[in-house]
């Protein structure tokens, strides 16, 4: 089954970018990532361009486990979808979290969040994610 990743972002603010991440259609958890940003990148505080990523499962050389990694990022490289709370967690990658702070600053349950999104995808055929 191939597994539909969308992401709709809320507008930057508080210096992070807060999202919502749905699965085949269906929300599934919040993200959190850096600060959008046109024109010049600022490298381990932008988030990646809006557009259509495919995505593999791959060994994180970081994290040591496995982790959802996107390809062909345009002016990025080692982009991985994982656990973490606030915008010092990112560097440029996607967290997710089950819960969010009211002011946008965190996300928690991330964990959970994580495990929860690997489960679903180790048993995908092709993964493929659209951020908007």
């Amino acid at each position: 089954m191939k597994a539909i990743l969308t992401l709709k972002r809320k507008p930057s603010a508080n210096g992070c970018t807060i999202g919502e991440l749905s699965y085949n259609g269906k929300f599934f958890c919040y993200t959190l990532e850096d600060v959008v940003r046109v024109g010049e990148k600022v490298p381990g505080a932008t988030a990646i361009p809006v557009g259509r990523y495919p995505v593999t499962i791959e060994r994180s050389p970081t994290f040591k486990i496995l982790t959802p990694r996107l390809h062909n990022v345009p002016g990025f490289a080692g982009v991985l979808i994982h656990a973490g709370n606030s915008a010092i967690d990112t560097r440029g990658c996607i967290l997710v979290g089950l819960a969010k702070l009211p002011s946008n600053v965190k996300i928690y349950k991330s964990q959970d969040a994580f495990q929860a999104l690997m489960a679903k995808l180790l048993d995908a055929s092709s993964i493929e994610l659209t951020i908007a």
